[in-house]
This record gives C-alpha cells, structure tokens and sequence, in this order.
C-alpha cells in the first residue's frame, strides 16, 4: 500500500490523532454511509436517530482524550481540516442542548449525547484496541443501520472489512499508476538508493509525482511546515492553566522568555539546543492537549516531537532553505511509512514507542538527510533514535495528553538530535539494522500488557495523584 507523505502529516486538531481525529473522521464516513451507502433499507424506513458506541482504549480514555466532543462535532458535520478549533466548545454545548444534529447535506436527526453516545468499557471490539461502532434508527428506535470503525493511529480510519483484509494482507486492486520506488522496508530502500543514486528524498518524492504535480506537492510540504510553525508559535504564545482538570500549567512561553532573555545577553549555555528543542516541542503538545490546530507527525500525540527538531534546523543551520524543509519532511514521511507498514504508530496498539518513538526516528532522519547524510547514514539515525525509545509504555495520567506526553515529546526531539549527530559522524555501517529494531517494537507492543497500551490503568497514570 502507498502512504503519502500527506497520510503521515495531516492537519487536524488534538488533542489526539486515535482519539479526537479518527472518531470524527469515521462520524463523517458513517454519515456518508447513511446517504449513499450499501445496505438494505426498508422500505419507507428513514434515519431519524444516531448514536455511537466507543469500546477499548477510546472508552477508558475517550473523556480525558476528547473522544465524546470528537464524536458530537463529526455528527454534525465536521472533519478534523474543517472543524474551527475556537468554535468547538459552542457547537457542543448546542447539540447537548438541543439534542440533535444536522449535519450538511442531511435531514435534522435526533442525538442526546447523555444516551446516544455510550462508552462501553466492558465490550471490547476484537479488531483493535480504538473501536467504535455507529448506528442509525428510525423515529421507532428501530436499528436500521450499525457500522464498526477502528482508529488505528496516526487518523487512520478503516472499517471492520478493511481491518480483516488488513490483517489478511489482501488489499484491494491497485489503482493509478505503480509508484517507481516501492520499497516496503528500510533494506529495500538502500538497495533502491544505491541502484539509483538518489537520495530517500528523490525517490519518496518521485513516488509521490506519480500521484500529483510537483507544484502541488510542494505547495502541500510548504502547508504542512506552515501549519506546524503557526502551532509552535502559538504554544509559545499562550499561558494558563490546560483544561482536563489536572491543572497542569503552560511553560512553554515562560521558558521561552527566559531563553530569549538569555539569548540576547550572550550567555554561554552549553544546553542552548536542547533547551530550544525542548520548548519547541512542548509549546506544540500544549497546544495539542488544549484542543488546537496541529499536525500528526505521525500522530498528535507525538505531534511536537518533528517540528521541534525542523524548527531546530531553521534556527542554528544557516544552511537551512525551503527546498531543505521539504527534503525533510519526505526523508521523514519515507521512514515513518516503514514503520506503520511494518509495526504500529498507535499508542493502544505498541505503547508510546509507536507514537514518540516513531516521531524521533522521523525527526532523526528527516535532520540527518538535510545535513548531507548519505541513506546509509540515514537509515542508521532513525535506527538509534526509535531503538532508544523501545518498550515505552503509554501511561497518560487521567487519561490526558498532558503527563507525561508534553515532556516526552521535548525528550524525543532530544534523542532526534543526537541520533541524527552520531550516524552523520560515522560512515553509515552500524551493528542493529532499521528493520529489526521496528520489527523488535511490534513484538514488544504484542507482548506488552494493555495497562501501558493507552488505557489509563498502569504506569504513571495510577502512580501519580491527581490534585
């Protein structure tokens, strides 16, 4: 299967890509599916009531990830690109009060998010652990439609036959043209870098020219690097208190000034890129957990991990340009899609070395590429960054994307940097290939118990009181 760099990096809003973007995407199929969909309708029945059901890891952690709110706004009509970030809070308080959605395109039907939206922690749905199902009535309470939905990462959506082939390994007939450089694993994409001569850059975006011109491709790298830099401008310009009742302050706009003032004053600091990495990425996943506009990369709760360290890149290499942005977010899209391909960048899937790990061996080769590294060179950064994040739990405290996932963020930009530093200096040769080390997290997140897989009952999330 393709994966477009624009799969990867999709702007939305958080604070979660399984939690908030992906149920509202599938509201959105659901409703497709009610006007033009398959299914035997009886006649002169029509839809007048909908609901929804969230099972696994969306029901233990749906309220704290903003799952229910994500339902009620894709029932309405909005996806994760068109939704108003600002405007969410209004349009729940009206379908709470009004008891019913209308969405475009769609008669008024009735839905009282008190009863029609159940999180069902006792019912799990096999296929993955964020299942959803929805259902359509007639003004009878009679069932007349019900469809199950996985969210599996990243705001990936597939229905229940999609997953089955999935698993199966069977995909659909292929459509459009075959990309030039289909490599499925790291292994196959040096071979294809040292039979062409092209970096992993040329080929993604060779790959991704069979399916749109440059000039829109390019306009869609400079989208995504513009909607990431809006984001980490904005965390750095916000304070206050986060909502979810933790009350866990924003600091990044504190730090912020602080490293300005620092900066201005010529300070020696020998942790000057670390600190800037640092507040680069929590001003993202601060924004993130207050609910705004961000960009999976590959997924929002490692959202800050890769604009951190491209922000990085902007700032302390005068080398840095536009066409090197894009170069980076390719190099990063080809690794990230290996992983996905080949393991997991769900959260309740593998744990947190799925989503910041993955995040830091994108960031690492997506840095190491725009500093001159070879693929070699390359495929070993991102080896590093994502072997020193295996067996990370995911263990968010009230089931919030706040602790410890704000600093964990800080911290995989950190290793992305260093990774990406130690595989330049070296000639690209290194002893554990890409391959194993993604193959290794897949095996650690099978055997990982589902306390730490994003559920909210292990780890940091029953060891740390709330207050």
């Amino acid at each position: 299967m393709f994966l477009s760099v624009f799969d990867l990096f999709k702007i939305g809003i958080g604070p979660s890509s399984s939690h908030t973007m992906g149920p509202m995407t599938a509201a959105a199929r659901f409703l497709d599916e009610i006007l033009t969909g398959d299914w035997p309708r009886p006649a002169g029945a029509k839809v007048d009531r909908v609901g929804a059901s969230l099972h696994g890891s969306l029901a233990y952690t749906g309220v704290g990830h903003g799952t229910d709110r994500a339902v009620m706004l894709g029932l309405y009509g909005l996806t994760p690109v068109t939704v108003d970030p600002d405007q969410t809070d209004g349009i729940v308080e009206q379908i709470s009060r009004d008891k019913r959605v209308s969405p475009e395109g769609h008669p008024s039907y009735r839905f009282d998010p008190g009863i029609d939206l159940v999180l069902d922690k006792k019912t799990p749905l096999l296929g993955h652990a964020n299942g959803m199902a929805f259902y359509a009535y007639d003004s009878g309470d009679r069932l007349l439609l019900k469809r199950i939905y996985y969210s599996i990462g990243g705001g990936f959506v597939v229905s229940e036959e999609e997953l089955q082939r999935m698993k199966a390994k069977t995909v659909a007939p292929a459509t459009g043209k075959r990309v030039p450089y289909p490599f499925a694993n790291a292994v196959e994409m040096l071979a294809m870098a040292s039979r062409s001569g092209l970096s992993i850059a040329e080929m993604k975006r060779a790959n991704e020219e069979i399916h749109m011109q440059r000039v829109d491709l390019d306009a869609g790298l400079d989208a995504v690097w513009d909607a990431m830099s809006r984001c980490i401008d904005r965390g750095l310009s916000q304070d206050g208190i986060m909502p979810g009742g933790l009350k866990v302050r924003r600091r990044a706009r504190q730090l912020h000034d602080k490293l300005q003032e620092q900066w201005s004053q010529n300070r020696p600091n020998p942790l000057l890129a670390n600190d800037w990495l640092s507040i680069y990425a929590m001003a993202v996943n601060e924004e993130n957990a207050a609910g705004g506009r961000v960009v999976t990369a590959p997924t929002n709760g490692a959202a800050g991990t890769l604009p951190a360290v491209l922000r990085y890149w902007l700032h302390f290499h005068v080398e840095a340009d536009k066409d090197s942005i894009r170069d980076f977010l390719l190099t990063a899209a080809a690794v990230g899609g290996i992983i996905k391909t080949n393991a997991s960048i769900s959260g309740a899937e593998v744990g947190c070395q799925g989503e910041v790990g993955s995040a830091s061996a994108m960031a690492a080769a997506g840095l190491c590429a725009v500093m001159g590294g070879t693929p070699e060179q390359v495929e070993n950064a991102a080896e590093i960054a994502l072997e020193h994040h295996l067996g990370m739990t995911c263990d968010p405290v009230g089931g919030l994307v706040q602790v410890p996932c704000i600093e964990r963020n800080a911290l995989g930009a950190v290793k992305a940097v260093t990774a990406a530093s130690l595989a330049i200096k070296g000639d690209g040769k290194h002893f554990v290939p890409l391959d194993a080390a993604i193959e290794t997290m897949r095996q650690t997140g099978m055997d990982m118990s589902e306390k730490y897989k994003e559920t909210s009952l292990g780890g940091l999330a029953v060891n740390v009181v709330e207050c």
